[in-house]
């Protein structure tokens, strides 16, 4: 790397730290439509239908293609065509659902990592790709998508331990085979169970929520909760471990999932300060242990909340939703380089621990979920399908 490059990243950093990178939070739909721009750009880069994983701001190139996130990718885009009237958006989330059924592994699952990086299936992946084969037919009502999510949805059950757990195909990416925010996974199949009516896939989901509960500690915390360090998990991981027992809760009337998920979700506001500046990680106490921030788990957070106050109506958490998002918000460059011009960063400042040096595609996903979150919860007119 050269002086001038070597600069270059340097003061990206000093920027970061000391705020002058922040911008000023507009209105949702401004930032929206910035968000999805990005993402329809990370989609043409890579020529295949499928979403690159992330732009690696070091060395100014795009990962290729990535199954598991061009899968929950798939809603996002439904959910803004209808809110815009953009029929582009919906073509590209069918192109996204064709291609995830192109690359199909013959088990029925879906494939690890980015595209090119391994054969096998993983339990992760697929379950956010049924999000979006699941989305797709209720979409367009083609038997092709409820097919491929079936097959998935299938897979995913007969590979569960008896107990509840996932302990097979987890991520060669991490190298960790037990995960509680496979609770996400779990929730695919309450979904799945929305378009097929059929009660196994329910009651398995259940079955991971209730094994996820025998994880938590007396404040309710997740053990086995990371992709790297379950003693302080990423607020990426806390959100969708979650997500996925607030949603199993609400599908099968399960109050006792849907507190847990509740619990969760006050303690993180009980962190969150008036400038919506979250810490990345948190300890078993739930003490945060950095000084840097996850905006993926910020956004996703932001849509949790948002969820909780739709279940509950309880203001508070629109109102959090509201706050978290306007710190973000001031993160988005909505100028500059095509590249990173309506992207969201693994980490503020970039240099952070999660995702450092990239704009993954999830972290502009979930934000731009959280950003029709917020809308429609401020909204008396509008209805979107859930984030």
């Amino acid at each position: 790397m050269n002086i001038a490059e070597t600069l270059r990243l340097k003061t990206r950093v000093i920027k970061d730290q000391l705020g002058l990178s922040l911008g000023q939070a507009t209105d949702n739909r401004n930032h929206l439509d910035a968000a999805i721009a990005w993402l329809k750009h990370a989609q043409d880069v890579t020529g295949n239908g499928g979403v690159a994983q992330t732009y690696l701001v070091k060395h100014r190139k795009w990962a290729p293609s990535y199954p598991e996130t061009t899968g929950y990718i798939i809603p996002t885009f439904y959910r803004y065509a209808r809110l815009a009237g953009d029929d582009d958006a919906r073509q590209r989330a069918r192109r996204m659902a064709d291609w995830e059924i192109d690359i199909q592994h013959p088990t029925g699952g879906v494939l690890a990592g980015a595209l090119g990086d391994s054969d096998q299936p993983t339990v992760f992946n697929t379950g956010q790709v049924i999000f979006g084969w699941v989305r797709a037919f209720e979409e367009e009502g083609d038997e092709r998508y409820r097919d491929a999510a079936i097959r998935a949805a299938t897979w995913l059950c007969d590979i569960m331990d008896d107990d509840g757990c996932w302990r097979k195909y987890g991520s060669p990416m991490t190298g960790k085979q037990i995960n509680t925010y496979n609770t996400r996974s779990a929730w695919c199949l309450a979904r799945v169970f929305d378009i097929t009516g059929e009660k196994r896939y329910l009651d398995v989901a259940v079955k991971n929520a209730e094994w996820a509960l025998t994880q938590r500690n007396d404040v309710g915390w997740l053990a086995q909760n990371c992709l790297q360090d379950s003693t302080q998990p990423f607020t990426h991981t806390i959100a969708y471990a979650m997500r996925g027992l607030l949603e199993i809760g609400a599908a099968a009337q399960r109050e006792d999932l849907i507190q847990a998920a509740r619990v969760i979700g006050d303690v993180m506001i009980a962190n969150l300060p008036a400038n919506g500046f979250l810490p990345g990680r948190f300890n078993d106490r739930w003490q945060p242990t950095v000084k840097w921030s996850c905006l993926t788990g910020d956004c996703q957070l932001g849509i949790n909340w948002g969820r909780l106050y739709q279940i509950t109506g309880e203001a508070k958490y629109k109102e959090t939703t509201s706050r978290v998002l306007a710190f973000v918000k001031r993160t988005q460059n909505l100028g500059g380089d095509l590249d990173e011009r309506g992207g969201i960063k693994g980490s503020h400042p970039i240099n952070g621990g999660y995702h450092p040096w990239q704009y993954p595609n999830w972290a502009t996903k979930f934000y731009a979920d959280a950003l029709m979150m917020d809308f429609v919860n401020n909204s008396e007119t509008r209805q979107l399908p859930p984030a």
